[in-house]
């Protein structure tokens, strides 16, 4: 199936929109074949403000409409506790929340960003989204991440090249309850990394030290900038490590 035959048999859609490269060369190819969409953004505990401006951005360079919910996630129990599928729970009540405000405002479907390199094998907040009857026109139409990512330079959307990034409740390991502080000072940490000129890395929190993975190509420039980096990161954790293993997923 070709993108325009999905947007052809659903020409009124709701767009689970994160400001990243998936879910922002949906919101082009749906303007591009003549389909009404909306955008609704999640603005949580979860998502740095980054995300936030980015969707705002690409929104309004594509004329877009875009429906901003703020939802304290971290309210509900079973995710703040943060269990090995807390993934589940959250995609649950977050996906429930825009289904809801897409039906009252006339939107029937509602689509999310996965595509065809995503590995959705038992992932439980795939699972979640099947449950919910979320479609996933990327992945049903066979387009990868490269392939969207080319088709997105093409079009001359600035998120062609945006790094992927896993929500900041993946920087806490499973079991350890989510705090907001914690959630506030793995955003600054990561703010203040970026600042200093890293990009796809992670700082994870590691028995209450901060833990930064870097890709491989930037050891080099971490190790000469050690001092740096324990300054910027000294002002949140008390400790700071930087594991020695490259980060090579995107979580």
């Amino acid at each position: 199936m070709e993108l325009s035959e999905f947007f052809r048999k659903n020409p009124r859609v709701a767009l689970a929109f994160s400001g990243g490269a998936d879910s922002g060369y949906l919101l082009y190819a749906a303007g591009r074949h003549g389909a009404k969409l909306r955008a609704y953004y999640i603005k949580s505990p979860f998502q740095p403000r980054f995300e936030l401006d980015d969707a705002k951005r690409l929104a309004k360079e594509l004329r877009a409409e875009l429906t901003v919910i703020e939802y304290d996630i971290l309210g509900y129990a079973a995710v703040a506790a943060n269990p090995p599928d807390r993934c589940y729970y959250c995609k649950k009540a977050l996906f429930s929340r825009i289904i809801e405000r897409a039906a009252g405002d006339g939107f029937p479907v509602v689509i999310d960003g996965t595509n065809a390199s995503d590995d959705a094998g038992e992932r439980p907040g795939m699972r979640a989204l099947s449950e919910l009857g979320v479609l996933s026109p990327l992945r049903e139409c066979g387009i990868t991440k490269a392939e969207l990512r080319a088709r997105s330079k093409e079009a001359g959307l600035f998120t062609w090249d945006k790094p992927s990034y896993a929500c900041l409740a993946t920087r806490i390991p499973a079991g350890t309850k989510i705090e907001r502080d914690t959630l506030r000072r793995v955003e600054a940490a990561e703010r203040e990394m970026s600042a200093l000129g890293f990009s796809d890395f992670r700082v994870r929190l590691f028995h209450g030290a901060a833990r930064l993975q870097l890709p491989a190509g930037q050891f080099v420039a971490a190790a000469g900038m050690r001092a740096e980096i324990a300054a910027a990161l000294g002002k949140y954790f008390d400790t700071v490590l930087i594991d020695t293993e490259a980060r090579d997923k995107d979580e």
